[in-house]
């Protein structure tokens, strides 16, 4: 089904007046739209995407636009994956296609078909030679590209946020409902050892009910990454941290426990709060910086977001999460990952990694004995592999890997459009309750009602662990 271009600029016009800047469009958001869904308890799912298992494909097609960071280490991933073809390269600059083919040569794999520029993303999603389109392109694309992807017929895996408006997740689960397309977040810290491990444990009861979880994304990016202006193109991040104040990254911290609460099969989040600090440190090394370096004085005397953001949710079920959110002060990395439960409890940071039955921390050979026998069944299968192959400790290829392997066996996905939309709208949400002196917001229910029946992810293998790895070392490819 092709997509008339104009038409999309038009249906796309609402909510995402970020896309030509890359600066937040809050402001703008309208929480109807006449192409979308209204947010209403009342509006009826088109389908239900959640435990939809589309056909098989063989053989996965891969278009991949955005080829920085996060997408050149995308193209080598994929390469070693069997059943995958990444038949498509694109992003705004030539020469970094230039460099992801060559990544595609030194792995054996076949030349990919190029395209660049502005529009280029919308070539490459018309193609009919891309069967996913793999979208790690900077925030305010993930939603233009995912709909324009499945509305040309496209599965599309696309970086995480998912969209940055209450508009943008209406419009990704509108399209994959009519569709029938997956569209899946590339949350990739769910498929994390110990959030793997600590799921599973979960599903086996050994922590009883879960009452309360905590998740955080606390990373300094400040001076080696938001102000240096050879990390992200066009300095797109730190752009994405002016005139707002919320939480902008909430997914790394909130999807594994999201995944542990059942959140869209069996609780759903309700309502939220958010507070955050003044801005102590931005704002000041913007100024330090340009003092010496001309190319920054753009960003001198800028609205800033604050450095901390606390957020709070409630679930149907009368649950709490605590979600932090802080790139700009000197702390340690943290994404927290905490659940407690009836009958015991688990914390990944700071480390080390903790599991407790009672009022103490069992002891390091109790937590082995336990990721021997409750790791679910794809870390022994892949676990090691990749760790070998690589990707923030190996979770990267595991995420990869399972998303082709469920494409090619006609599996549901782990994450579904559902998940995409309702742990990526935590963004807008909790820069509205900040900027309504921490005022309560109700959050959508993306399901419109099927949470109560849908099922939890399954972590079994069944009816897939087919798709092989491809017998090429990392040396190999790094050479």
């Amino acid at each position: 089904m092709k997509l008339n271009r104009r038409n999309f600029l038009r249906n796309l016009s609402l909510g995402t007046g970020a896309l030509t800047i890359g600066l937040p469009a809050f402001a703008k958001e309208k929480t109807n739209s006449e192409n979308f869904s209204p947010n209403s308890k009342n509006g009826k799912q088109r389908f239900n995407m959640c435990g939809y298992a589309a056909p098989k494909l063989e053989t996965v097609r891969i278009g991949i636009i955005g080829l920085g960071m996060r997408g050149s280490d995308a193209v080598n991933r994929l390469s070693y994956i069997d059943g995958v073809e990444i038949t498509a390269l694109c992003d705004k600059y030539a020469d970094r296609v230039t460099n992801a083919q060559k990544t595609l040569e030194k792995m054996g794999r076949s030349k990919a078909k190029e395209f660049s520029g502005n529009e280029g993303w919308k070539a490459l999603c018309e193609s009919n030679e891309v069967d996913l389109v793999y979208s790690p392109t900077p925030w305010h694309l993930h939603t233009p590209i995912a709909v324009y992807a499945m509305q040309n017929d496209k599965h599309v895996a696309v970086e995480v946020p998912a969209s940055k408006t209450i508009d943008e997740c209406w419009q990704l689960v509108e399209t994959s409902e009519q569709t029938k397309k997956h569209c899946m977040m590339l949350e990739n810290c769910c498929y994390d050892f110990f959030e793997l491990l600590t799921l599973n444990m979960t599903r086996q009861g050994l922590f009883g009910e879960l009452v309360h979880a905590e998740g955080a994304y606390i990373h300094d990016l400040s001076k080696d990454w938001l102000f240096n202006k050879n990390a992200y193109a066009d300095m797109w991040r730190l752009k994405e941290n002016i005139g707002v104040n919320g939480n902008l990254y909430p997914t790394h911290g909130l999807g594994p426990i999201a995944q542990c609460l059942n959140i869209n099969r069996g609780d759903k989040f309700d309502h939220l709060v958010s507070m955050q600090t003044a801005d102590f440190s931005l704002n000041n090394l913007a100024n330090e910086i340009a003092a010496k370096d001309d190319f920054f004085k753009e960003f001198t005397n800028q609205s800033f977001r604050g450095n901390m953001n606390t957020t709070l949710i409630k679930t149907e079920k009368e649950k709490t999460i605590l979600l932090q959110h802080d790139v700009s002060t000197a702390r340690p990395y943290s994404r927290i990952h905490l659940l407690s439960g009836t009958k015991g409890a688990a914390q990944k940071w700071p480390g080390p990694e903790r599991i407790a039955f009672g009022h103490s921390w069992i002891k390091k050979i109790e937590l082995d004995e336990l990721y021997k026998k409750y790791s679910p069944p794809i870390v022994a299968h892949i676990g090691e592999i990749a760790k070998e192959v690589g990707g923030h400790g190996g979770m990267d290829f595991i995420m990869d890997w399972r998303l082709i392997d469920c494409l090619r066996n006609g599996l549901p996905l782990d994450q579904d459009v559902y998940d995409a939309a309702s742990w990526s709208c935590i963004t807008p949400l909790s820069q509205k309750s900040v900027a309504t002196k921490s005022r309560s917001i109700d959050i959508p229910d993306f399901t419109r009602g099927s949470w109560e029946k849908n099922k939890p992810t399954d972590l079994t293998l069944n009816g897939g662990a087919t798709t092989r790895v491809r017998k090429y070392s990392t040396k190999k490819a790094d050479n």
